[in-house]
């Protein structure tokens, strides 16, 4: 089997590379993830996976897309939704595309990894790009192994991301110390 593995960092690819080994299975991570911002932490996560798959000697295929205005355009008029309407859907049917025009036979994720994933929507979102591409659709609950993949990411130091990927996320991320930075400045301004 040639396994493309759409691939979101480092530290979720951990277990996700080793339970699929342990299987026989050797797995091409695939980085695409416009979803990702700011820039800094786009290159962070991205550097941080080519390290990674460098060091355990795992092949890795990187394509750039930065993608803010189109991840912009795409989620404005529907944040609830923006995972399952966008994130996912784009780069899972990147992968797929990809997998198909070079050669592979399946496909899969280390979203599956995450239990603050909607996993449902993923599997259902993969397998149908699996199923429009003609690819084998290899699904894994990889989310058994969440806490001792993120302890292994850890003892090796791989950068840990705060947050999913989004800006959006980012604030969601943050909200009680928004709020609580917001209620402390608000106060403040009253003694005065």
């Amino acid at each position: 089997m040639k396994l493309l593995m759409h691939t979101c960092c480092a530290p979720c690819s951990v277990y996700c590379i080793e339970h699929l080994r342990k299987e026989g299975i050797e797995p091409t991570l695939y980085w695409y993830n416009p979803n990702i911002h700011p820039y800094i932490e786009y290159k962070t996560r991205r550097d941080t996976l080519k390290e990674y798959s460098e060091s355990i000697n795992v092949k890795a295929i990187f394509e750039e897309e930065y993608g803010l205005d189109a991840f912009c355009r795409n989620v404005i008029n529907d944040l609830n939704n923006r995972c399952s309407n966008y994130c996912y859907r784009v780069r899972l049917e990147q992968t797929a595309k990809y997998a198909k025009e070079n050669g592979y036979d399946a496909i899969t994720t280390t979203l599956f990894v995450s239990p603050y994933q909607k996993h449902e929507i993923l599997k259902e979102m993969m397998q149908e790009v699996a199923d429009k591409y003609g690819l084998e659709f290899v699904y894994r609950d990889f989310r058994i192994g969440f806490r001792e993949g993120q302890a292994k990411a850890r003892e090796l130091g791989l950068y840990m991301q705060k947050y999913c990927g989004c800006i959006f996320s980012e604030e969601e991320r943050y909200a009680k110390q928004i709020q609580k930075d917001k209620e402390n400045s608000l106060n403040g301004e009253k003694k005065n």
